[in-house]
């Protein structure tokens, strides 16, 4: 059993036009994956795929105008709105995409002490200010006193601290330099290979290849395929979707292709495959027949011309 289970997800936003009329945008559609215990699952694609929102849905903290339908499980049992709130912080633990998450009027060490559940707060968070080489004068500084690693180690040892199950980070990596990348990929490994389950979401494949065991690839708000990293190699022949394969070729290390076109908006999504006006191998099902998930080679992928 995964310890994290997502099934068919699904968020919907309701907003209003000026002229007050409703309008619903579906940003995820029937979304899938899994995480085990001492695993990094990766989930990369373009802006707008659905990747934060993704980790929003299973913190249970999207927006009041959502509506999510579809499950997550974590140890087996649903997520409702209750267990998430008693798990956030806790057992689970989100990594955030920006350091602005940090409060600028708060001393660091004060901050990370606030998330020690029991114990003796400084005591702990020295302890987890040693594990990621953080002098000890840095609990005394304010944000704004950070280097951009110093910062993102700050915000990894804020999440760490009650030593979760579950970590979820997103995009832990932009604006950093080559050296800093690495150590944040290093500390992400640690946590996998002492028992943690990661998930890291990211638009930076090549970075994620270094350091994950799945690569979940997200298109237009679903899942398109999770594949073993092991099969991102040489021209993406063991890859099972076209997108998969057009994402992995346009890498400059490759062949530098360009993928023709764009990804649909929300709210002008393909009737059948989401993937389908890019496609060069899409046929008339594919434009009025949404794919389900299937496993092809030890894989999950949502096309119908997977072999």
């Amino acid at each position: 059993m995964s310890l994290l289970e997502v099934e068919n997800l699904s968020v919907t936003f309701t907003n209003y036009t000026s002229m007050l009329r409703k309008v619903k945008r579906q940003v995820i559609a029937n979304l899938s994956l899994s995480v085990e215990a001492g695993e990094i699952v990766a989930v990369v694609g373009a802006s707008g795929s659905g990747k934060s929102l993704l980790a929003h849905a299973i913190l249970g903290i999207l927006p009041v105008n959502s509506d999510v339908s579809g499950t997550c499980r974590y140890k087996g049992t649903p997520l409702t709105a209750k267990r998430q709130k008693e798990l956030r912080g806790n057992e689970i633990c989100l990594v955030p995409q920006s350091v602005a998450y940090l409060d600028p009027l708060m001393k660091i060490g004060k901050q990370v002490q606030t998330s020690v559940n029991t114990g003796d707060a400084v005591r702990t968070q020295r302890k987890v200010f040693e594990r990621y080489r953080l002098a000890k004068k840095t609990e005394n500084m304010y944000p704004f006193q950070l280097s951009g690693g110093m910062a993102r180690r700050a915000l990894l040892a804020t999440a760490v601290i009650s030593e979760p199950q579950l970590i979820i980070a997103d995009e832990p990596t932009p604006g950093l330099d080559a050296i800093v990348i690495e150590e944040a990929l290093a500390n992400l490994r640690e946590l996998a290979e002492n028992g943690c389950a990661v998930l890291l979401i990211s638009h930076d494949i090549e970075a994620a290849l270094k350091v994950a065991d799945k690569i979940a690839v997200f298109y237009a708000g679903t899942t398109v395929e999770v594949a073993p990293v092991e099969d991102f190699t040489g021209k993406g022949e063991l890859l099972r979707h076209p997108y998969s394969k057009a994402l992995w070729r346009a890498l400059p290390q490759n062949e530098f292709i360009p993928i023709k076109g764009t990804q649909p908006q929300p709210n002008h999504l393909p009737t059948g495959c989401v993937f389908e006006p890019r496609c060069e191998r899409a046929t008339a099902q594919c434009r009025v027949v949404q794919p389900v998930n299937r496993t092809v080679r030890e894989g999950m992928v949502r096309c119908f011309h997977a072999t």
